[in-house]
Parts: structure tokens; sequence; C-alpha cells
């Protein structure tokens, strides 16, 4: 799939809120898959999934222009693919394969497409804010009108590189936005056994900007945040800091099976699934007839298996393959 393709993904996201939705039910799908793969042994070395985590991934990709610049945690599948990416680009990344998104030497924790804006995921917890406030300046000197994304989860707001990426983008006013996936657990911790406040959003008030508390449940509501924190840094009014309050269904990484939660928690979560109550609103307005969404789900399965087709028909990456884009030139 080129460029153009994977832009038209994009701007279906964008475009439509039942584009919207059928990406959510393909992260959720490809996470699964993931999982699966990795219980089989067909994945090598570590995966972290985000089930019930797409109405941010999907708010995030339907608000943000092309030429803006996305970081996030390993935990990225979900918004590379909402973003263009193609679940082969993906899954051949994380299996190791030269159809991966980076020749296959990188893999799960390290996805990367330049071209759609989203670079290289971190596996270091909260690296990605930092850079994030780089890219904004990049537009800021430049004069641009474009804006940068940093995501990343609730235990990056414990640690330096959060509170001096937000520090530094205050003082410089730049254009950044920054998205706190709180998931409720850094790791393995809850977070009400690692953070003194409730409200991660609080914090922003220490640096002077916007701190904004979001349902992360809800795509309309995330892409409608999103669009707004975005208009502010767009014409000039420095960052913002939403604090996206979700869940993550799934343990921490590989087969972790999350036996740390409370009883009963994931059923609360459960019953504000993102995709479920999503479906029902979109019925509910007419937008989803009756076996449309059945539709959907048939169709994002034959994508996926597509895609593991053609990902197990790719050759596996190379050791030459790690010492290539070591150098660029200049």
């Amino acid at each position: 799939m080129g460029d153009s393709d994977r832009m038209e993904r994009r701007r279906a996201v964008a475009a439509d809120r039942v584009a919207r939705y059928e990406r959510m039910v393909e992260i959720r799908a490809f996470e699964d898959r993931v999982q699966g793969l990795f219980s089989e042994g067909r994945v090598h070395g570590t995966t972290h999934t985000a089930q019930g985590q797409e109405a941010v991934a999907v708010g995030i990709a339907a608000a943000v222009q092309t030429t803006d610049l996305v970081t996030c945690t390993y935990r990225g599948h979900g918004i590379g693919l909402a973003l263009g990416m193609t679940p082969e680009v993906i899954l051949g990344e994380i299996m190791g394969r030269d159809i991966g998104c980076v020749g296959g030497i990188a893999g799960s924790m390290h996805l990367c497409d330049r071209e759609l804006g989203l670079l290289p995921t971190f596996a270091i917890i909260g690296a990605g804010i930092p850079v994030a406030a780089g890219a904004a300046l990049t537009a800021q000197v430049r004069g641009t009108d474009d804006a940068a994304i940093g995501v990343f989860g609730d235990g990056a707001a414990n640690i330096g590189a959060f509170h001096e990426g937000l520090n530094l983008a205050a003082i410089w006013n730049l254009p950044v936005v920054f998205i706190c996936e709180n998931n409720q657990y850094g790791e393995y911790s809850r977070i009400d056994l690692t953070t003194p406040i409730e409200d991660l959003a609080d914090r922003a008030a220490s640096y002077g900007i916007p701190g904004i508390i979001v349902d992360g449940q809800d795509p309309d509501q995330t892409f409608e945040a999103v669009s707004a924190a975005l208009a502010v840094a767009r014409s000039g009014g420095g960052p913002t800091l939403l604090e996206m309050k979700t869940y993550r269904y799934a343990g921490h990484s590989r087969a972790d099976k999350a036996e740390y939660r409370p009883e009963g928690e994931f059923e609360r979560w459960y019953e504000r699934d993102p995709i479920n109550t999503f479906r029902a609103r979109l019925e509910s307005e007419g937008l989803l007839a009756p076996g449309d969404a059945e539709a959907i789900d048939e169709r994002v399965a034959a994508r996926l298996e597509a895609a593991l087709q053609a990902v197990e028909e790719s050759p596996p990456a190379t050791v030459d393959a790690m010492f290539g884009n070591i150098y660029a030139p200049v």
C-alpha cells in the first residue's frame, strides 16, 4: 500500500465517525491477534497491547493534520493503525519480517512512519514527552502551523521528563498537546499506589497551562478535546495537558494476566467499553443500520487474515539489516 492509500485510511478516520468505529474495531482485533500470536510462540521478545484504549487513538488521528508529529509509547500499535499505518507493516515489524515498518529489526516497541507523522515510539517511560516539545519547537522556529502531540501513560507523569517537558513547553509557548493515557496502571502498579492525586490534569496548573480531563472511553469526546487543544496550539496559545481517563484490558505485557487488579474493576470499566458504547450511539443515530456492525467485523477479520498471510510470506529480517539507517545524508 502506497503513501496515498495510507493517507486515505487517515482521511477516512478524520471524515467519518463510522470509519472511526471501524478503525476501533480493527485496533481491538489486531491487538487480540497479536496476543494470540505471542501465546503461539510466533512473536519473539515482548509486546504491549492496548485493548480498551481505542477511543484515544482514533480521537487523536481524527484531529491531527498530516504534517503534525506524534510521539507515543511502546503501547503504540493502536495509534499507528489510527494514523494510517497498515496492519501488514505493524504486524510485520512485531514478527521481525522484512515487510515491517522499520524492516523487522525494531519490534513491537519501536514503530515509526515519518510520512504519517509518527516519530519512533519509545520504550523508555516518558521519553517521548521532551521529543514532542522539540518537534513543536521545530514548527515554531520554522513558522509553520504544525503542532506536536506527545502521548504517554499515567506512570510517566511521575518522572522528570514529564515536568521538564511541560515546563519547557510552557516557558517557550510551544505548539504541543500533551496527552496522558491514564489507563489506571503504570506497568503493574495501580495509580493510587504511586500517585498522591486523583486527577493528573491538575498538575498543568503548576506550569500555567490548561489541564483538561477527558472521557477516554468516548471517541467523540477525545476527538473534540484534541481538536480544541490543537486549535489553541496553532493559534499561538501554547501547550495543553489532556488527561484521557481510560483502561487497558490486557496486562502490562506479554503473558501478564493482571491478577493484581481489584475484584470487579475490569467488569466496571467494561460496562463502558468504547467500542460497544460507540456502536450503540451510532445505531441510535441511524448511522449504523442493522447488519452494518457485523459486516464491519467480517471486513476487519478478512483484512487481518490477509495481513497475516502477507507477513508470513515476507522474508525475515537479516542480521545485516540492523546496520542500515544508521547514517543519514546531510
